[in-house]
């Protein structure tokens, strides 16, 4: 028999691998703040001995340029360290992904502070380092003047989550030429990424930000585990599922293959109606459809059934074969007293 049951949530992968990246991150992070306890003083003792360079070594030039390429190199290990530390809490907001991407942009802005605290004690120029940095960032702004609007709008979002992933939205905007419906699957810094059925939409940050978020509720899915004849393909059951279903789903029914042998084949079948209200109505089109390939054969309730039948018949069979045996022994006991009881003529 069929088994008929609704589920409460879509039907979602396993999230595994992102609960093995947020124990490897914990991990992680304990060993940079025991690092950070030692790279702290260490950078600490380079800049008094830049400050003192010349009461304690009577030197100059030579202890500049050996202190700015040991903060580089402490630098770099400290950067590290702090993106680290700061992984578990970002893997706690945000997907995995998304995380990685944050603490690695961490990382780069603390090692960018190093760099530039290494060349103020090589020597350079304030003014020099300024200029340059200025020259340099209205350069890159205008080259990558979209990424960098993609990449604030993406911060922004991770930052206030009007949704997040999993949630169920539409985006109404005038650049999205009317409106977009989809599953979040993924809250990235340039893109975020919606899932509507099979195909998967990527739409800009800045985008997303500047359009009217509706969060809408995701309706509750039929799913359905039935055995069918042992000669019946998925492909059948699916084109008998798109023959037969007329109630309006978010997506064509999943069929998913879980037991095959010479016997019967068992598959799930599950589907997602657009209106919650069209969920037994979902249910019957489907069991309509697959009925005629379902399995007619030994499902363990009929087993149970024709086990209970077969014992009852035998138990009948038994006690019709021992009357007949009974009746047959009086007719022969009264065959064989028939001729000495008769009464004698005198």
């Amino acid at each position: 028999m069929p088994r008929l049951r609704r589920a409460k949530t879509p039907i979602v992968q396993p999230a595994v691998r992102a609960r093995a990246l947020t124990l490897q991150a914990a991990h992680r992070a304990a060993k940079a703040r025991r690092e950070l306890a030692i790279v702290v003083p260490l950078i600490a003792l380079v800049l008094l001995a830049y400050v003192y360079r010349e009461q304690v070594f009577g030197l100059d030039l030579p202890v500049r340029v050996v202190a700015a390429v040991v903060l580089v190199a402490l630098g770099w290990r400290f950067a590290r360290d702090v993106g680290r530390s700061l992984a578990p809490p970002l893997f706690a907001r945000m997907d995995p992904a998304t995380a990685g991407t944050v603490g690695f942009l961490i990382r780069l802005v603390f090692l960018v502070a190093v760099v530039i605290l290494a060349l103020r004690v090589a020597g350079l120029n304030p003014r020099t380092l300024a200029i340059s940095g200025a020259i340099a960032a209205v350069v890159f702004g205008l080259a990558a003047q979209q990424t960098l609007g993609n990449l604030i709008a993406g911060l922004v979002l991770i930052s206030v989550r009007p949704f997040k992933v999993g949630d169920r939205v539409r985006l109404q905007s005038g650049s999205l030429a009317g409106e977009v419906e989809g599953v979040v699957t993924t809250l990235g810094l340039l893109y975020t990424t919606f899932a509507r059925g099979d195909d998967s939409i990527m739409v800009p940050n800045n985008i997303v930000l500047g359009s009217a978020v509706v969060p809408l509720r995701e309706p509750a899915s039929v799913e359905l585990r039935a055995r069918l004849r042992p000669d019946v393909l998925p492909s059948e059951v699916q084109t008998l599922l798109r023959n037969g279903v007329r109630t309006p789903v978010r997506a064509e029914p999943h069929i998913g293959l879980e037991e095959a042998d010479a016997d019967e084949v068992v598959v799930r079948i599950a589907a997602t109606p657009v209106a919650e209200a069209d969920g037994p109505q979902l249910a019957d089109e489907i069991l309509a459809a697959i009925t005629p390939v379902m399995r007619e054969g030994n499902t363990e309730e009929r087993q149970v059934a024709r086990r209970s039948d077969d014992d009852g018949g035998r138990q009948h069979d038994g006690a019709l074969a021992r009357d007949e045996h009974r009746d047959g022994d009086q007719l022969a006991d009264g065959a064989r007293a028939g001729p000495d009881s008769a009464p004698r003529g005198g």
